[in-house]
């Protein structure tokens, strides 16, 4: 014999709810801000180190198109 509890919200196995896992757009956004992370340390470290031209230039360009990635995905995401 099973005994309800008159306090309890839900009802059985069937009214349970499930936060829904991370999705493929949520797996892009981290790696997008991960790689905008990583390319401005670069960027730091190769002033620092008096590295040359065309070093900036690839860490600058990497960073602009992933931080414009996740500029797109989030007016995407308005809609």
């Amino acid at each position: 014999m099973s005994r309800t509890d008159p306090y309890r919200l839900t009802t059985g196995n069937a009214e349970r709810t499930t936060t829904p896992g991370p999705t493929r757009e949520d797996a892009i956004r981290i790696a997008l801000w991960i790689v905008v992370v990583i390319s401005t340390v670069s960027n730091m470290a190769a002033s620092y180190a008096s590295s040359a031209t065309w070093v900036h230039l690839v860490c600058g360009v990497v960073t602009a198109l992933a931080g414009g990635t996740l500029a797109m995905l989030a007016l995407r995401g308005r809609r």
